[in-house]
């Protein structure tokens, strides 16, 4: 394996790691924060829930946009490489 595609591999372990991370903590962060804010208000867990649920959602909506915008590159690269074939 040359070094360029062992630092590709590499990168990817490590982007796939900060995801899963991002995946896992944004939701528990925002749910702390909403269970500060039912403590001050007194509500209960609702707002815990409320903020968990948008966190997740919204990382949701980052993990697809980012697929999509990725995807994209990836098969203009491809178009171009072929076209630049022929």
């Amino acid at each position: 394996m040359d070094l360029r595609a062992r630092q590709d591999t590499y990168n990817g372990f490590g982007r796939a790691f900060s995801r899963a991370f991002e995946l896992v903590v944004t939701p528990l962060v925002f749910a702390a924060l909403g269970l500060l804010v039912d403590h001050a208000l007194g509500t209960g867990k609702l707002v815990a829930i409320v903020f968990g649920l948008l966190a997740v959602v919204g990382e949701g909506a980052k993990a697809y946009y980012e697929y999509a915008r990725t995807m994209d590159a990836e098969q203009a690269r491809v178009l171009t490489a072929s076209r630049s074939r022929t």
